[in-house]
């Protein structure tokens, strides 16, 4: 993992929790917007992914888990606010910690969480319970279908890291994680929390997500549904007012704990 130093005197800390399949590298443009504000970033690959990343993803989520929680270590040793932001599977991973275990940081940012999905591999309830684990499962998930943002596009193209194939047993193990999460009794402890929705998400359903937040009874959190948006809400066309959002809910935050922003 990396760490990215704020310009200028350091706020809070924000570490970053990238999704299924892709890599840290894609949030370049988000790093440098946090940097710019006051914040150090700290991120990086989950296991399997990114640079040192397989051809058939196959890792266990206890892996995803225990790397998350040595992200959010990190994140703590400046001794400053911190803030955990996930993304898709990312997210999904963050709340099923939350859910577990009390973490020490000043709010969470989550945006599009996987806890149904609307895309599946192709024939997935037909062929999926018949495949054998070691099996691979092409989830099809394209850059056309995480953004509108052309421009991406052909970064794509280029792109060697990015990879959507799973071996059966990991996607069935995916289903099983977001279950797990969604009907979750237990609620978290009461802590500051915004959740981005993407209007027109190609990839995950929301609804359950509402209904999770709802769940939590936290005293202070906001639910911004991003009309139009495609999942990928901060790589879209009107990134700078989904970064403005969440920038403004984590100043927030901060003059509630005392801070001077």
């Amino acid at each position: 993992m990396w760490k990215w130093e704020a310009e200028g005197q350091p706020k809070a800390v924000v570490a970053i929790v990238h999704n299924a399949y892709e890599h840290h590298s894609r949030y370049a443009w988000l790093i440098q917007k946090l940097r710019s504000a006051g914040f150090h970033v700290v991120a990086g690959d989950l296991p399997g992914h990114g640079a040192e990343g397989k051809k058939i993803h196959d890792e266990s989520f206890e892996a995803y888990v225990s790397y998350v929680k040595k992200l959010v270590a990190v994140g703590l040793n400046d001794n400053l606010p911190l803030f955990v932001m996930g993304h898709g599977l990312g997210a999904t991973i963050v709340m099923h910690m939350i859910l577990a275990k009390k973490i020490e940081c000043a709010g969470f940012i989550f945006s599009s969480p996987w806890l149904t999905l609307k895309h599946q591999p192709p024939k997935f309830s037909a062929v999926l319970s018949k495949l054998t684990s070691s099996m691979k499962v092409n989830h099809d998930i394209s850059i056309e279908l995480l953004t509108r943002n052309y421009d991406l596009y052909v970064e794509a193209q280029q792109d060697r890291h990015y990879n959507s194939v799973a071996t059966a047993g990991w996607y069935r193990e995916l289903q099983a994680f977001m279950k797990d999460v969604a009907q979750y009794e237990g609620t978290i402890h009461d802590t500051p929390l915004l959740v981005h929705i993407a209007g027109n998400d190609k990839i995950a359903d929301s609804s359950p997500t509402k209904k999770w937040l709802i769940h939590q009874n936290l005293s202070e959190f906001q639910y911004k549904e991003w009309k139009h948006l495609y999942h990928d809400v901060f790589q879209e066309p009107e990134r700078e007012e989904v970064y403005l959002y969440t920038e403004s809910f984590m100043n927030n935050v901060l003059r509630s704990l005392g801070y001077v922003v």
